[in-house]
């Protein structure tokens, strides 16, 4: 009997993983237009790596300001195409409710990652979360996936444990390809 063998993912969170956060009043915020959104130095070699690797690379990131009437859905499916062409992802998945909506999709509930799981047969438990805030790495477990930290000067109180906290984006390599 052949058992065809289910796929591994890399869930990757958009602002401050695979674009630079814009700083507004002092606090990380999401990119609002296109020309804001700057792709992380080692974002493309880091995904083409991964991606020879055999894994499927997919964005789930939370996005209110649709929501709160900061942004329209145009400019974010624009941010969204742009991220798109420069970085070889499967797929991006974006909640664009609020807190308020307490809906299944908005991290740190997995619904995102669950959703993408069912639809791609994806092996959670061979997969991974990387993230820069508490709710990427809550969401990451609460899916059993691994996860990875990146320390930015912004989530230095982050109290989640993930299983591997790095400086850049490119140091998740090693750890993703060991564990394989």
């Amino acid at each position: 009997m052949n058992v065809q063998q289910r796929r591994r993912a890399i869930f990757l969170d958009r602002d401050g993983v695979l674009n630079r956060v814009v700083m507004r009043d002092g606090k990380a915020a999401s990119p609002r237009a296109v020309d804001e959104l700057q792709i992380e130095p080692d974002a493309a070699a880091t995904l083409q790596a991964l991606k020879a690797a055999g894994y499927l690379l997919f964005v789930v990131t939370n996005q209110p300001d649709v929501r709160r009437g900061l942004m329209s859905a145009e400019t974010l499916e624009a941010i969204h195409a742009r991220l798109a062409q420069a970085l070889p992802v499967d797929e991006i998945a974006a909640c664009l409710h609020d807190n308020i909506d307490a809906c299944a999709c908005r991290k740190p509930k997995p619904g995102l990652v669950l959703d993408l799981a069912e639809r791609y047969d994806i092996d959670l438990r061979q997969s991974w979360l990387i993230g820069d805030q508490d709710r990427d790495i809550v969401c990451g477990q609460a899916a059993s996936c691994k996860t990875i930290l990146l320390r930015r000067d912004y989530n230095l109180g982050t109290v989640a444990v993930a299983d591997q906290v790095v400086e850049r984006l490119s140091q998740s390599i090693s750890y993703i390809l060991e564990a394989t």
